[in-house]
């Protein structure tokens, strides 16, 4: 397998966990896929957190908003990704869906990644509403 093949690998992996840590509303596991400090823009607002724990005051906020329209899926699909050396540039389409497959949410999110001790973390989201 290329290095090329490996890296994708890897975010594809933490994509999926972050997308199963949404589904089981676990704001500890969402956090553990992000280096600190992050930044997160949203509705045109950059937001600094400097440690888990301030994140996860954010995440659980974010899935409060889930559990009230009972989102129970996460679907990302890659849109675009570049790689160089120990970072990364990937924007997805996420669809979140309820029980019945309805679609609550549709978002576009684009992701500086970075690579910490051979292990791919989020530094950066911007998010784009659909």
């Amino acid at each position: 397998m290329s290095v090329q093949d490996e890296t994708e690998l890897m975010l594809s992996e933490l994509f999926d966990s972050y997308a199963d840590a949404y589904e089981d509303y676990d704001a500890g596991q969402i956090a553990d896929c992000f280096a600190f400090p992050c930044v997160i823009w949203q509705l045109e607002e950059g937001h600094v957190f400097n440690d888990k724990a301030e994140l996860c005051e954010n995440i659980e906020a974010l899935l409060e908003v889930h559990r009230e329209h009972y989102v129970t899926s996460s679907i990302y699909e890659v849109v675009s990704s570049h790689i160089s050396g120990s970072t990364a540039s990937v924007s997805l389409d996420w669809q979140q869906e309820d029980d019945e497959g309805e679609t609550i949410f549709d978002f576009t999110c684009h992701y500086l990644l970075i690579n910490i001790e051979g292990q791919w973390k989020i530094a950066s989201i911007v998010n784009e509403p659909a």
